[in-house]
């Protein structure tokens, strides 16, 4: 009952954002509308600022777990080689996707946009990381720099050599592995009280949106919009169907538990607040803690399906914006370059936006067009972070199952 109205709440405060958002774009100039667009994002911000206390201590706690129970490095190595396999297939899925969509639809000619100044500032970096400042990046100068930070990929790094230290040393390791159990659940006991503020998150989020852009911004991009949504779909098709490859019919049981997940990084634009919610629907789905605990994690800075494919879509759409004819073999090379420059990108504001500002500039594509999608942005990261919770979840349950960790139906215990 307290989940399904949850989810109702959300869908209230969905519809009740837009509404009250729209009447405070048509009178705008008024003082107190004013005071209260300005304000109204407090409440998303405060929602995200919660989960994110949440996420540091909750990721190195289950890391550690499902590390130590694992029991040696071997299998580490054996599941870390599955799951990267799985991460780097359905990256290439993704970015290909997205290639092949922007191509068949052409947005950039088809809108007639009006295209800004070339030398425009768009206010992001001008690159993502390169390849050496991002190995380098990969390890901790000090894990709770780490952990205030929220680097994941630093933390996940710390957890797998402190997981492993804790199985090698034994029975004395056991207190250790007991105590980091107990902070994973009481780090998810704290989730469900931090969730209960999903929906006044939802409300601020929404209404700050259509109060500044207005709800024609939804008509003078729908073509863009739809199109990306709908190659969304394609995707989202694809990773069930490679899902139910894996593990057949359950796949449509395993898409019913993550609807709460899928359907709060919905509508906070943020996968990072699903992550909690996640691992809990993923354990009462059948996955064992130590795969969800190890191969979740590692999602979040090498598998962000739906970032993926937004990252070439809406690169080639601004090339063909400034009627750009990029040749096949440069958008190859373009999917390769995002292939790198995007992982680790987890926690870095607007990180899609920043990885392909960096991009356009190696392919001598206008940073400026950016502009052209910014306005949007926050409506498309909502289908983004969507389906990077797909995308993470199908990946837990597929390696659970190479693993013989999936647990059926009947066996699956009351969480």
């Amino acid at each position: 009952m307290n989940k399904n109205k949850l989810t109702l709440y959300i869908f209230v405060a969905l519809f009740a954002g837009i509404i009250v958002g729209a009447i405070c774009n048509k009178d705008a100039a008024n003082p107190f509308i004013m005071g209260f667009v300005e304000y109204v994002p407090l409440f998303s911000d405060i929602f995200l600022n919660l989960v994110k206390m949440i996420i540091a201590p909750l990721v190195f706690a289950t890391l550690v777990v499902g590390v130590a129970k694992l029991g040696d490095i071997k299998a580490v190595g054996r599941i870390g080689g599955k799951t990267m396999l799985w991460f780097m297939s359905a990256t290439f899925v993704s970015l290909f996707l997205g290639m092949i969509l922007v191509n068949i639809m052409k947005p950039g000619y088809m809108m007639h946009l009006e295209l800004p100044a070339s030398m425009a500032d768009t206010g992001l970096e001008k690159s993502a990381l390169s390849v050496k400042e991002f190995i380098k990046h990969v390890f901790p100068k000090s894990v709770f720099d780490a952990m205030a930070k929220n680097e994941i990929l630093q933390i996940i790094v710390f957890a797998l050599f402190f997981g492993i230290g804790t199985a090698a040393i034994g029975e004395r390791g056991k207190v250790m592995i007991d105590l980091m159990d107990s902070l994973a659940h009481v780090m998810l006991k704290v989730t469900g009280y931090v969730m209960n503020f999903a929906p006044l998150a939802v409300f601020g989020a929404l209404t700050a949106v259509v109060a500044k852009q207005g709800v024609s911004v939804l008509a003078n991009y729908g073509i863009f919009i739809l199109e990306f949504y709908g190659g969304l779909l394609i995707l989202w098709l694809i990773l069930i169907l490679a899902g139910a490859v894996v593990i057949r019919k359950r796949i449509i049981d395993l898409l019913k538990h993550i609807i709460d997940p899928v359907l709060i990084a919905y509508t906070t634009s943020s996968s990072e607040a699903a992550l909690p919610k996640t691992i809990q629907q993923l354990e009462k789905f059948g996955c064992n803690n130590k795969i969800v605990s190890f191969v979740l994690p590692l999602g979040y800075s090498f598998n962000l399906d739906g970032s993926m494919m937004y990252m070439t879509f809406a690169s080639l759409f601004i090339a063909q914006s400034y009627h750009i004819d990029l040749s096949i073999g440069e958008q190859l090379s373009m999917l390769l370059v995002l292939m790198l420059t995007s992982k680790g990108i987890a926690g870095v504001p607007r990180a899609s936006l920043v990885v392909i500002a960096g991009t356009l500039a190696m392919f001598n594509i206008p940073e400026a067009g950016l502009l052209l999608l910014m306005g949007i942005d926050p409506i498309l990261d909502m289908a983004r972070s969507a389906t990077n919770v797909v995308g993470n979840s199908i990946a837990t349950a597929v390696v659970s199952k190479w693993e013989g960790e999936l647990d059926e139906p009947g066996q699956v215990e009351n969480i």
